[in-house]
């Protein structure tokens, strides 16, 4: 838990909002691609910021939640299944990676499965699923602690390999739950509304999920971020709070994905706030607690397609944004170079 989160040097936020108020173009019409290049250059602390190596990381890991069947619609087999998916390049993530020259790992946070040194699979297993919340915690606090730790050294490694531009994807049958958990947790919005479909869960079903995972929010009382990520959390979720504050601590511009993803944010902000400034929000989700998220956070994200997968489908599909914003900050002319004539 040892990370040094700095706030963003301001130095140089007039000089390169000077610089965007001068390319040929009334001031303010490029709208939010301003606004990220202002961003990505404050992050980087340059007036020509360059996006490196992008990447994306998707974490997978089990809920002993999902074992029973009663907040999931798709067996906990799945998760296991969509690992070798994402490893065959067969998945949503792989195409938008491979569209948008996006680097992507896949990790095993903590899979119900024995991959047995697959190629091109990152083994950061802590153990094999979580514990079933309505019984006891999902993890110990030392699973938690390691689950971070072991995020933490991918994203440097990824760092130390080029990288100053990530964003951090999931996959995990169960994990909308315990996402749900962990955003009434912080956000102090009641459970009831922060529970939705996840993979498909519909009528009679979508009930039972949110009486269950009522029931468990109940019980459990959590005292610190690290206590709820450990009573309710999954361990890529674990992973996924290390790793965005391990990229912020880097000074990495850092897109955040969907609900999943934005709950395990909400953990890392309640441990640093100043992750915050790193962070570009991609899309709003529909999964119904998403958008909520970003109201509590007041954060608007970039797109709003409709789009409720996971994966970090919707960070791949925003990343084109970002190389916008910097394409035109770094090449755009302007108003003197172009021999424009102004009002001035």
């Amino acid at each position: 838990m040892d990370f040094t989160i700095s706030s963003l040097d301001r130095s140089l936020e007039n000089t390169i909002q000077h610089k965007i108020n001068l390319k040929t173009k009334p001031v303010g019409s490029l709208g939010k691609l301003e606004k990220i290049a202002l961003q990505i250059g404050l992050i980087q602390h340059k007036t020509n910021p360059q996006l490196k190596h992008p990447t994306i990381l998707v974490f997978v890991g089990d809920h002993g939640i999902a074992e029973k069947g009663e907040v999931n619609p798709y067996p906990q087999i799945v998760t296991k299944q969509m690992v070798y998916n994402f490893l065959n390049g067969g998945a949503a993530i792989n195409s938008f990676c491979i569209q948008n020259k996006i680097h992507l790992e896949i990790i095993d946070a903590g899979v119900n499965h024995n991959f047995d040194n697959v190629p091109g699979l990152i083994d950061a297993k802590i153990a094999y699923g979580t514990k079933n919340y309505e019984i006891e915690p999902a993890m110990t606090i030392n699973q938690c602690n390691n689950a971070i730790a072991k995020a933490s050294r991918i994203v440097l490694d990824t760092f130390q390999n080029g990288c100053n531009v990530i964003g951090f994807g999931e996959m995990g049958i169960g994990n909308s739950s315990a996402a749900a958990l962990l955003m009434s947790h912080f956000t102090k919005i009641p459970i009831m509304e922060c529970v939705g479909a996840g993979t498909g869960v519909q009528g009679d079903a979508i009930k039972t999920k949110k009486r269950i995972l009522k029931t468990v929010f109940e019980k459990h009382n959590p005292n610190s971020p690290i206590e709820a990520l450990t009573t309710f959390g999954g361990f890529e979720i674990a992973m996924i709070t290390g790793a965005i504050l391990k990229a912020a601590e880097l000074k990495m511009t850092i897109l955040i994905d969907g609900f999943i993803v934005t709950a395990a944010l909400l953990a890392a902000n309640a441990i640093n706030k100043n992750v915050l400034d790193y962070c570009i929000f991609a899309h709003s989700s529909e999964e119904q607690g998403h958008q909520k998220i970003l109201n509590f956070l007041e954060k608007t994200p970039l797109l709003n397609l409709g789009m409720r997968l996971g994966e970090g489908t919707g960070a791949a599909v925003a990343y084109p944004i970002l190389e916008s914003a910097v394409s035109f900050l770094n090449n755009m002319a302007s108003f003197e170079e172009a021999e424009v004539t102004t009002n001035e």
